[in-house]
């Protein structure tokens, strides 16, 4: 594995990131001391796909949520135009 001064690493970064990618891993040191290994990191799969209805029956609605929400709706109003308490 090549090694690689921490000054030219500063100075070709993206090039090195790019390399690295490619699986070319290299060490950067510190001093002429061996400090890191850079390395590609294992490729991921594409994020799961969410499934809806996945959380059924974990949080529940209160039967008068509109009702509240227009309340709270209110108060925000309220709050936004600077109005008084009544």
């Amino acid at each position: 594995m090549r090694t690689i001064n921490i000054h030219e690493a500063k100075t070709h970064l993206s090039r090195l990131v790019d390399e690295a990618m490619l699986g070319d891993s290299f060490v950067i040191a510190k001093r002429g001391k061996p400090a890191v290994i850079v390395t590609q990191l294992p490729v991921t799969d594409a994020p799961k796909k969410r499934i809806l209805g996945s959380l059924r029956g974990v949080y529940t609605l209160p039967d008068n949520f509109e009702e509240i929400d227009r309340e709270m709706d209110k108060e925000i109003e309220k709050l936004f135009l600077g109005e008084d308490e009544e």
